[in-house]
């Protein structure tokens, strides 16, 4: 890992939903496997694509 790799995302909640997203870090569980073989800009597209996934369920629960 180089220092312009992200870190990772875990909270050390490990539990996936019906849909394979962990609760914790909303990855997939594909996301969470490739994490430590994925370039730093994959990382980067995995945080964008987590960070909607945390966004959307956020909303989801206001409503």
């Amino acid at each position: 890992m180089s220092d312009t790799d992200p870190q990772s995302p875990c909270v050390s909640i490990c539990v996936l939903d019906e849909a394979d997203i962990c609760q914790g870090c909303f990855r997939s569980a594909e996301e969470i496997t490739d994490w430590f073989m994925s370039s730093a800009e994959r990382k980067r597209e995995i945080l964008a694509l987590a960070a909607e996934r945390r966004d959307a369920s956020s909303t989801f629960r206001l409503l």
